[in-house]
């Protein structure tokens, strides 16, 4: 069964600079039919749903879990790798939105010690583009997750990681970028809920997390009632400097069974997204 199909796209320059930051012409993707993760860099083969890791040591150092999100614009600003390396610096997991794993990225994650897993949502010049985590050590789990958007017919990718904790729990993360292109909420309920099903029955710390494309209250209020139903809180910031869009936020970053000791949302100009970083300190162990 094929896992991709070529679908030739034509749209206007607002659109697809908008969804792919390229100018208006025709273009063909290489669209996947099936989630796949890889963490493969210089040969990615996309073949599995899931992958497992035997060795799975825990995140945390002594207690402390540092994160950093962001949306890195498909590497689009000259200046995205020395931001990268400066909001990677010192954490145990990064979660990108909208990474390209071209010539550039790769040679960063040659220079880097991370481990990486990528959902690939679609290929454009044969150069996977999805949601990407980092790692400082495997997860014990990683699933991939697509939803299609509606009128671009292009997928938005997502992954779902279960990574082992020095207190012996075990932290669920998921790592999204939300369905944007849909008048109405359905499609975006929908992928959510894909994750639900999973995320309802793990015991322990969540990490909810990634670029969901809260343009307007509509939304706010299904990702709201997403993470209540999961008893997820929400990171705050003093200094708030997340993107908005009519005013609305787009990227957040949720949590559970954990301690948030600090949070930041600093300005860059090496995204048309600001990343979102956060320490966080484990609750005493389950044992």
């Amino acid at each position: 069964m094929a896992r991709y199909t070529k679908t030739k796209l034509v749209a206007g320059v607002g659109v697809v600079a908008g969804a792919l930051g390229l100018g208006a012409f025709n273009a063909s993707f290489d669209i996947s039919t099936q989630p796949d993760v890889t963490n493969e860099v210089f040969a990615p083969h996309f073949s599995y749903r899931c992958m497992e890791s035997v060795i799975a040591p825990p995140l945390d150092i002594d207690g402390e879990l540092t994160v950093a999100v962001w949306n890195i614009y498909k590497q689009q600003r000259s200046n995205w790798r020395s931001a990268l390396e400066q909001y990677a610096y010192g954490t145990d997991l990064v979660l990108l939105q909208e990474a390209s794993l071209n010539t550039d990225l790769k040679s960063y994650l040659d220079a880097n010690s991370w481990t990486v897993r990528m959902a690939n949502a679609f290929r454009f010049l044969d150069t996977p583009a999805g949601v990407m985590n980092l790692s400082r050590v495997d997860a014990k789990q990683t699933c991939a997750y697509l939803a299609m958007e509606p009128w671009l017919r292009l997928p938005k990718s997502a992954l779902l990681s279960e990574f082992s904790l020095s207190n012996g729990q075990t932290l669920a993360v998921v790592n999204l970028h939300g369905v944007n292109f849909a008048l109405g909420l359905d499609e975006y309920k929908a992928q959510l809920n894909s994750l639900k099903s999973v995320l309802s029955k793990h015991t322990g710390p969540i990490i909810l997390a990634g670029d969901f494309n809260t343009w307007r209250q509509g939304r706010i209020k299904v990702l709201k009632s997403f993470a209540h139903s999961l008893g997820l809180k929400e990171v705050s910031f003093a200094e708030d400097q997340r993107i908005r869009v009519l005013g609305k936020p787009l990227d957040h970053l949720y949590y559970r069974d954990l301690r948030l000791v600090t949070s930041e949302a600093p300005r860059t100009d090496a995204s048309d997204h600001n990343p979102l970083l956060a320490t966080f300190r484990l609750n005493h162990s389950s044992h």
